[in-house]
């Protein structure tokens, strides 16, 4: 891998992790083109750049995240939790929702590792399965709630949804904001929570990763590559949030179900020709 390489992974990683195209599919399929080989090097990149996307979560989401995280720690009031305000509601909810997905990232780590050795064909597999969930969210669902009306029992079913995307070319925006839909949210509530619920995962993820980073014996060349990757798709990811609660606010999930297909039998060809 070469730090052009690492700088176009980025500007995918950025442009994909939340908009539900499945960012990991999108980065295996320029994994393949660059002919950049599926090792536990390309492995540990493509989990480390996801921090980078993390951070423009962050910082979109800031000033929302703080006030969750206070509200959630002051514990006087859980002893009537209808009374807690909608931010440490969402606070508690969001730790439900991460429940499954980490426990299922712990458990089923070899195996999602083993599946990245074969990156053409799971891309095309969770290509067809991102459209065919965000299909069935448009077709299937009210979206007439808000988060003011979520439960835990809401929030328990989105994160089963996120466990689909501890796999490899699983769309995490996707599932997560299908998730929501099919619990009747409309598409900007729906969103919102998605992305909230992705930071412990992620970072989870992320932190987990760097313990077997650091462990790298070529860890000095690598570097200079988790750094580009990290800052680019940092930047990209941002104003791919905006634009999308933008989009989400107006328009439904079709347009990028039918990319997922489209993409998806494109690269399912390529893979059965080859």
């Amino acid at each position: 891998m070469t730090i052009v390489h690492a700088f176009l992974l980025g500007i995918i990683q950025g442009l994909t992790e939340f908009i539900p195209v499945s960012s990991t599919a999108h980065l295996l399929i320029t994994q393949k083109l660059l002919n950049i080989p599926a090792n536990d090097a390309m492995f540990s990149f493509l989990v480390i750049v996801q921090l980078g996307t993390i951070v423009s979560l962050l910082a979109f989401y800031w000033k929302d995240l703080m006030s969750i995280v206070r509200a959630t720690l002051d514990f006087r009031s859980l002893r009537d939790f209808g009374s807690l305000s909608l931010d440490a509601k969402l606070g508690w909810y969001i730790i439900i929702a991460t429940i499954p997905a980490l426990l299922a990232g712990y458990f089923l780590k070899d195996a999602v590792e083993a599946l990245f050795k074969q990156p053409m064909l799971q891309a095309s597999i969770r290509l067809f399965s991102a459209a065919i969930l965000l299909t069935l969210a448009e077709l299937l669902t009210r979206k007439n709630r808000n988060l003011n009306s979520m439960t835990w029992l809401d929030a328990l079913i989105v994160g089963l949804f996120q466990i689909i995307a501890v796999f490899p070319g699983a769309s995490r925006s996707g599932t997560t904001i299908s998730g929501g839909m099919f619990r009747g949210f409309d598409r900007p509530s729906a969103a919102r929570f998605a992305f909230l619920m992705s930071v412990p995962v992620m970072l989870a993820a992320g932190g987990y990763e760097m313990l077997d980073v650091i462990k790298m014996p070529n860890l000095g060349e690598f570097l200079p590559l988790l750094a580009v990757g990290f800052v680019t798709a940092a930047i990209v990811g941002w104003f791919a949030i905006k634009w999308l609660i933008n989009y989400l606010g107006k328009h439904s999930l079709y347009v990028f179900a039918s990319y997922c297909a489209i993409v998806g039998a494109i690269v399912l060809g390529v893979q059965l020709l080859s």
